[in-house]
């Protein structure tokens, strides 16, 4: 008789269960489309989808990439140059709006004859290191031309296509113009509930700044701003739950020389990347990004609902906001909105995000594309 104690059936049970789960990490990737205005090499926009694609608790299904901070298709050859950089070529690139549903720099350009001139127009007015130019021109990339390649897909259909493949389980981060949301919502209108969550960087309420972009206009936030009616449009569909980061906490950041010295001190390509091409700057779209990956520094919260002007008057791209109970009652979106943070544990949190290696693939990310 063998002197090994024998398993009862339930801790027989047990064991086996323990034997034949998977890790937990790989049960609780969190899975997540990033939709940028990713302008490069550098800034908020890399730094944002860097701090996401790092993270061991995310799967990154695809980033769709839309005209905002500059053109379309520059921005998709910065996106395709940072995945070779940090060897997630993986990730599909989608290509998302080169243009606003309505709004344009032609519209916008005759409306300040009426009501003065708009400070920052993105693509429109701003160019990264160059001259401005026209939305198909490809000026030099500092960082080199990518040899991957774009999806074939649209972004309005990709992000369908993902909602429907993982019912109830992608989070939707968005930090540029919302208008491959709005065309998600046209192409579906089931696509804002089929999503888990929505995680925006947009809208300025009251920010206590003297940054001139916002002291005299508070309300002027330019990722709801360019394409006011695609704003509108998310603002007023279904969704799970809709996080927002403002200018108002938002201007509460820098990215401080100090930080980018403490991740250049990391050899990995990725904070190699971002101690070569970082500028100090407001922490736009990283605050929402980590945020939404731990969101405990986040000391205060309110309940908001939300809007935004579409008039075409003055006012033309303003965020709207209204406590619970004063809103128009017209299918405004009740949002969750940042209102303070723990700063240094978000510059932490931050530089270990961007200092750490970036994952592998994994066997999942096959096929995302196509």
């Amino acid at each position: 008789m063998s002197s090994l104690p024998r398993l009862r059936p339930f801790a027989l049970f047990l064991f086996l269960a323990v034997l034949f789960t998977p890790p937990l990490q790989a049960q609780t990737k969190r899975k997540v489309i990033i939709d940028q205005d990713a302008a490069g090499p550098g800034g908020t926009d890399m730094q944002a989808i860097l701090s996401i694609i790092n993270s061991p608790e995310t799967d990154v299904l695809g980033i769709t990439v839309l005209t905002g901070d500059a053109w379309r298709d520059e921005e998709v050859l910065h996106t395709l140059r940072l995945l070779e950089i940090i060897g997630r070529t993986d990730i599909p690139v989608v290509p998302g709006a080169a243009f606003p549903l309505v709004n344009s720099r032609e519209y916008i350009a005759k409306w300040e004859t009426l009501y003065g001139k708009i400070l920052y127009q993105g693509a429109w007015n701003f160019a990264q290191g160059h001259a401005v130019h026209g939305p198909y021109d490809i000026p030099p990339m500092p960082e080199g031309a990518p040899t991957s390649k774009a999806s074939s897909e649209d972004a309005a259909h990709f992000m369908v296509r993902m909602v429907h493949q993982y019912p109830h389980e992608v989070t939707i981060y968005a930090a540029g113009p919302m208008t491959d949301l709005a065309l998600a919502i046209a192409l579906d209108p089931h696509f804002s509930e089929l999503a888990k969550e929505l995680i925006v960087m947009g809208g300025s309420i009251r920010p206590i700044t003297d940054n001139p972009e916002f002291s005299l206009s508070p309300r002027r936030e330019f990722n709801f701003w360019m394409d006011p009616e695609a704003t509108h449009a998310v603002l007023h569909a279904h969704w799970p739950r809709f996080v927002l980061t403002t200018v108002d906490i938002s201007v509460k950041t820098r990215m401080e020389k100090s930080l980018i010295e403490q991740i250049a001190k990391s050899q990995t390509p990725a904070a190699q990347y971002v101690a070569k091409y970082a500028e100090p700057n407001i922490l736009w779209d990283e605050l929402a990004a980590v945020a939404w990956l731990d969101p405990t520094f986040i000391t205060k919260w309110q309940k908001l609902y939300m809007d935004v002007d579409i008039s075409r008057g003055p006012s033309y791209g303003d965020t709207l906001a209204w406590a619970p109970g004063q809103q128009p009652n017209l299918g405004e979106c009740l949002v969750d909105v940042q209102a303070d943070l723990d700063k240094e544990k978000f510059y932490k949190e931050y530089v270990g995000l961007l200092s750490r290696p970036t994952p592998k693939p994994d066997a999942s990310s096959a096929g995302k594309g196509n």
